[in-house]
């Protein structure tokens, strides 16, 4: 998990949200103020996870699901707009991220120790067949949302946190948060400056040891988001499975160890850094190295580490 360096003056509250740890900090010397503002974050990142939770039955994303090729679905311009963006990035990743992932059945993929052997093909190929987002139909007058199959199902595990963390920052700035962290179980995003006047300095998470980093950025107003086989993985016949399924093929990936992507905000690092590990070495960086304002750190199996061209690491 990514972390920052511990500063002094900085007012911090860990909580469960999401179904993930968020930890809010606040830079400032007058602790009932600061956790108030956290307070105002918290409220953000809560609303936001009945919109786009799955886990109600009358949040609009389940809506959405049970209405699968019956009916378009109403929803807010806020859950319309991130499917919008979701499907840009599907577009932008050649279907390496797709919300639509949902149907994916979660008893074949359970990625624990019990776990010892890869699905047959023919079963892989059923598993993805309605994992395809342009079968999302948008209506822009209607803010309407439907998807074309039965079965079919979207969710927001590869970019809702990301988007909850930017609307957390959002909200405590507009409540006077000069320096400030967002921490959503990794996905990470900074404003401000640390105590001593310099920016803040997040230790990217080691793929071999998960608490400890294994190098340092010193960021201000960005965001950093990292996916790696340490989160959830399988070991089959000696070789390491991520939990991360390639929505193509149906199979887990393997092969790198995990990817750090910095951007501006940390709904765009969220919603990249699984799609590079979809994508690979090679075709991910070619991808981050034609994008502005983003950067790409990767770990292979072998623990080689490639960056984008835009970046510079220190061990």
């Amino acid at each position: 998990m990514n972390n920052i360096a511990t500063a002094s003056g900085l007012q911090k509250r860990t909580l469960k949200l999401m179904g993930n740890r968020f930890e809010l900090s606040v830079l400032s010397n007058d602790e009932a103020w600061a956790q108030a503002c956290i307070d105002a974050g918290v409220q953000e990142i809560q609303r936001i996870e009945k919109l786009l939770t799955t886990f109600r039955e009358d949040s609009q994303t389940n809506r959405i699901n049970q209405m699968a090729g019956i009916q378009p679905i109403a929803v807010d311009r806020e859950v319309f707009d991130i499917i919008k963006r979701s499907i840009r990035i599907s577009e932008l990743t050649q279907g390496a991220f797709d919300i639509t992932y949902g149907s994916i059945d979660k008893a074949l993929w359970n990625f624990d120790q019990h776990m010892t052997a890869l699905p047959d093909p023919d079963t892989a190929k059923k598993m993805i067949r309605l994992i395809n987002y342009r079968n999302i139909v948008l209506d822009e007058k209607k803010l309407t949302v439907f998807l074309k199959e039965k079965g079919m199902r979207i969710g927001f595990g590869g970019i809702g946190k990301g988007y909850a963390a930017d609307r957390a920052k959002q909200v405590m700035k507009q409540h006077g948060v000069k320096s400030g962290i967002v921490n959503a179980a990794g996905d990470l995003i900074t404003w401000g400056h640390a105590d001593d006047g310099n920016p803040w300095t997040v230790g990217i998470a080691d793929p071999n040891s998960s608490n400890h980093p294994f190098s340092y950025l010193n960021i201000t107003d960005s965001a950093i988001a990292t996916s790696g086989t340490y989160e959830k993985f399988a070991t089959i016949n000696g070789k390491k499975y991520s939990h991360t399924i390639n929505p193509k093929t149906g199979y887990p990936m393997h092969g790198i160890k995990s990817v750090s992507i910095i951007s501006p905000h940390a709904e765009l690092s969220d919603a990249l850094a699984t799609p590079v590990m979809v994508m690979g070495v090679n075709v991910g960086l070619d991808m981050i190295n034609q994008m502005n304002n983003i950067a790409c750190i990767i770990i292979d199996d072998t623990n080689t580490v490639y960056t984008s061209k835009n970046i510079s690491i220190k061990y």
